[in-house]
């Protein structure tokens, strides 16, 4: 990627939306402009897990503002993140359709552990590059709004990664609700936010760990609180927590707060932070912890660094290594994948060349994707193969890939065999359509797994019909080929989508 080039990161993160546009200059990115919106999501969450529609508007009403400055970007430019709010909210879609017209972006849903390796990933960049020889083992430790992440790494590289459901918005709901600090409230909090971490305590050891750090929210804001009443800067001790903890409650009340270094959007939600944090800190064994200048937003700005033609992107290896574990034909996923890129560019003719920078690229890489992985589920049982690979991919940890992603991928290995009926909403998308029509003619064509006359066809899109054209003789020479497409035809008669087939 060209020095000069801006890149903007946006983060949905349960108590606060943020955006960071920065300059990339010969590997780095520096930062140009930050923005942030205190929407609380994570408290817009009723008894049934949907966002109330007040808490739909907020967020739509932050991401407009937050389209308007990032007007003139393109899409390669721009990455958009939603973290635990949007996990488990039940009505995500009906509001991510409004809210990636408000941005102008698509927006991922990412799973925790992928939530987990890119704070990492924005912690590493942004730390000094004192150890050199990247023998430090980093203990990173994120409190989010409904969230804590924990990663142990070394240098760039994410070793350990996990995501728990407890944070700073969802523990002050449920321990402080009207804001009133006790011992008794506190004492609560930091049992139940044991309970639910308590899986920590093998793989976040402190023989694990060299230094810890703690990124962004909860720890940022304590850390603020701390240096305003002449602690040392950068550092949270648990002598520290100790006194904030005597502070708050003397206070008594989230309202009655008044602390050098407190903003007013931090003390609706401090009670539930420094309850999680104290338990962090008794679990692991901590003492102090640095304060870390970098957060999801900036893993996720050099991940579009790495996401560029010119560097290997991380899903591709993601790819490999669940092919790999999960004993596929290598021969036969690439005999499929280099049939179905072939008919795919046929039907989109922009896909050519399969550059990455164009919609049409980025569709044929993520086809040859599912083709590698199309057969995933055979190691688990024959029978029904392509159902448990979809499975395996909604479920997969795939280091990389957001929920979306994974859940695309997932569709075209359910979809390439058997009937269409069960993906029928999802054949709305055009795109979708094209890649499953492209992989099932590849299936089709290499069910003897052997290298298929792929010339012998020629295919064309126009609007909602797709038409197949058959070289004269070739049916005579593959008949059970030939039966197979007329099969195809009447597959695709049950959906919205026409196929007619010529020469066969």
């Amino acid at each position: 990627m060209q020095n000069g080039t801006l890149l903007a990161a946006v983060d949905l993160g349960s108590n606060s939306f943020r955006l960071e546009i920065g300059r990339v200059d010969h590997g780095q990115i520096h930062r140009t402009e930050y923005l942030k919106e205190t929407v609380r999501q994570g408290n817009g969450l009723d008894s049934a897990r949907n966002l109330t529609p007040d808490a739909m508007q907020r967020g739509w009403d932050a991401l407009a503002r937050f389209g308007e400055r990032l007007a003139g970007f393109k899409r390669s430019q721009v990455r958009a993140v939603a973290t635990q709010t949007l996990r488990e909210a039940r009505n995500r879609d009906e509001f991510l359709l409004r809210a990636r017209t408000a941005l102008g972006f698509g927006i991922d849903v990412i799973p925790g552990r992928e939530e987990a390796r890119l704070i990492y990933q924005g912690v590493a960049h942004m730390l000094p590059h004192d150890d050199v020889s990247g023998r430090e083992r980093r203990l990173v430790v994120d409190i989010g709004g409904r969230s804590t992440e924990m990663i142990i790494g070394r240098a760039l590289e994410a070793q350990v990664m996990e995501s728990y459901r407890v944070g700073s918005v969802a523990w002050s709901m449920k321990h402080f609700p009207q804001g009133q600090f006790t011992v008794g409230a506190f004492r609560a909090a930091e049992v139940a936010a044991k309970a639910v971490l308590e899986d920590a305590l093998g793989s976040y050891a402190p023989s694990q760990w060299d230094v810890a750090y703690g990124a962004s929210g909860t720890i940022g804001a304590v850390s603020d609180v701390l240096v305003a009443s002449g602690a040392r800067p950068g550092v949270v001790t648990r002598e520290g927590l100790d006194w904030l903890l005597d502070r708050l409650l003397k206070a008594g009340n989230a309202d009655k707060l008044r602390m050098e270094g407190m903003r007013e959007d931090r003390k609706a939600v401090i009670g539930g932070g420094v309850s999680v944090l104290r338990a962090v800190f008794d679990l692991l064994g901590i003492r102090e912890m640095k304060v870390a200048p970098g957060a999801l937003r900036h893993g996720v700005l050099y991940e579009l660094l790495e996401r560029d033609d010119s560097v290997a992107d991380l899903r591709t290896a993601t790819v490999a290594r669940l092919a790999t574990r999960f004993a596929v034909d290598a021969a036969q996923a690439k005999r499929v994948g280099d049939t179905a890129s072939a008919f795919f560019v046929q039907f989109v003719p922009a896909a050519r060349g399969g550059s990455t920078l164009s919609s049409a690229g980025r569709a044929l890489r993520k086809l040859g994707w599912a083709a590698q992985l199309h057969e995933i589920g055979a190691q688990i049982s024959h029978s029904d193969y392509h159902k448990h690979g979809a499975y395996i991919l909604d479920n997969a940890d795939a280091p990389g890939f957001a929920s979306n992603e994974l859940h695309h991928l997932s569709q075209l290995v359910l979809g390439h065999r058997g009937k269409l009926r069960k993906l029928e909403t999802a054949l709305d998308d055009a795109t979708l359509a094209t890649q499953l029509l492209s992989l099932r003619l590849a299936v089709i064509l290499c069910h003897a797994r052997r290298d298929p006359e792929v010339p012998a066809l020629r295919v064309q899109a126009s609007g909602r019909l797709f038409t197949i054209n058959c070289r004269d003789g070739w049916a005579d020479l593959y008949p059970q080929s030939a039966y197979l497409l007329r099969e195809e035809v009447l597959a695709w008669q049950k959906t919205s989508w026409r196929v007619e087939l010529g020469g066969c």
